[in-house]
């Protein structure tokens, strides 16, 4: 058996009574997050796309918070775009502003769409705890 830590923050208990799975799985210093989108604790879509990736920068930032990381300790991500040529220059201004560059792998894939109607992005990554 796995020894894992599930991570879970407060914020967040209503998407594991809806959905199911948790936001990120601990295991040893390894964090595995979920993906992430920009929504509210609600679980509403964010309608404008530059506040939608600010949101989910910022789920992503609470989560990694909870396991004992920081944007820092990332060390690979892969993000999901639904209209990616229309919004991958306001995603990365947002991304620029938030997390540091050139510091983990960084996969981006074109996807026709996501969970919830409306969500342009979703954020997955891997960090390690120092």
């Amino acid at each position: 058996m796995i020894d894992r830590e599930l991570i879970v923050p407060q914020q967040m208990q209503a998407i594991v009574e809806r959905a199911g799975y948790v936001p990120a799985v601990k295991v040893g210093k390894t964090v595995y997050c979920a993906g992430q989108v920009g929504r509210t604790a609600a679980l509403e879509v964010i309608a404008d796309p530059e506040a939608q990736f600010a949101a989910c920068w910022e789920n992503l930032r609470v989560v990694l918070a909870e396991a004992g990381c920081t944007f820092d300790d990332v060390v690979d991500m892969t993000t999901y775009h639904v209209q990616m040529s229309e919004h991958m220059a306001i995603f990365r201004a947002v991304k620029d502003r938030v997390f540091p560059r050139g510091t983990c792998a960084w996969t981006s894939i074109g996807v026709t769409e996501l969970a919830r109607p409306g969500l342009l992005v979703e954020i997955k990554c891997v960090a390690v705890q120092r």
